[in-house]
């Protein structure tokens, strides 16, 4: 293919967030030991990475599974667990490896303090998500879980209660929300629980692409941030490209001597990243 000459720039603030390095290197230090080791779901939202930690003996399993175990390692990922988890654990002589993110961890003690004070809660988050049933968890499942305000247009909500958000969730979203909460006359008291390093990549990723003629993003689709960071993307570069793989780049996303810059989510692996600017490089 006549030369495209693509320059190629990797945005330095993407890839794994602390939780998932901790998770991840907790779980390579037991496979190199072990040779194998369950994990409750999987391990990041990333399905390259978790076919790398699989064929080092990486074992994926559900909550239906893990009813059947016993006697073995089973890791926590960064997403955390519901109580229910750890209980089943100590009935079947489950040994947790827990890697849950102190950021969520935190934000689990938070949503408990608030129930055990008879405190109504909501949450701004994905439901069914990993993270966001660790939290209903700590409610005995009564949390009212919600993506958009419409969501909320004909449910009967108390006049008086506490709000809290999934750890990844925007940070934007977040205080419109508590805004037209308050204006609907309700009394809310609100706190902001997503995590820094998600919100601060918000805050940076508009400087970065703004320099691209291209923006390729690279991300799992399940996952959360990845959603929000690739409309932060998009929306101050309107050029920008989601991508899960290097083999979804097409020549015809470029013109001959475009910037690109790759970006990617708190669970997209820098080597994913690399990969890709490789790929770029070859056109």
């Amino acid at each position: 293919m006549g030369g495209y000459n693509l320059q190629v720039t990797i945005d330095g603030d993407s890839g794994f967030c602390f939780g998932v390095v901790y998770a991840i290197d907790m779980a390579e230090e037991i496979l190199a030991e072990d040779g194998y080791l369950y994990c409750l779901g999987d391990i990041v939202h990333n399905d390259e990475e978790v076919e790398r930690l699989k064929a080092k003996g990486l074992r994926i399993i559900g909550h239906e599974q893990l009813k059947d175990l016993h006697n073995e390692k089973v890791l926590i990922r960064a997403h955390g667990e519901a109580p229910e988890t750890y209980k089943l654990a100590l009935e079947n002589n489950i040994m947790l490896i827990d890697a849950s993110c102190p950021v969520v961890l935190k934000l689990q003690n938070r949503i408990k303090t608030s129930y055990d004070s008879n405190e109504k809660i909501l949450i701004f988050g994905k439901p069914g998500h990993a993270e966001v049933i660790g939290l209903q968890g700590q409610t005995n499942n009564e949390a009212l879980v919600f993506t958009d305000m419409e969501e909320l247009d004909n449910v009967d909500l108390p006049d008086k209660f506490t709000l809290y958000s999934q750890t990844t969730k925007s940070t934007e979203k977040f205080y419109k929300i508590k805004e037209e909460l308050i204006s609907r006359g309700y009394e809310v008291k609100a706190n902001d629980t997503i995590c820094r390093q998600v919100s601060n990549r918000d805050k940076d990723l508009p400087a970065f692409v703004a320099k691209f003629d291209k923006i390729i993003f690279v991300s799992g689709r399940k996952s959360s941030n990845g959603k929000v960071l690739f409309e932060v993307c998009r929306k101050h570069n309107p050029e920008t490209y989601f991508i899960s793989s290097p083999e979804e780049l097409e020549l015809s996303m470029f013109a001959p001597g475009d910037k690109v810059g790759i970006a990617g989510a708190t669970s997209t692996p820098m080597w994913l990243m690399e990969q890709v600017k490789a790929e770029l490089e070859k056109f």
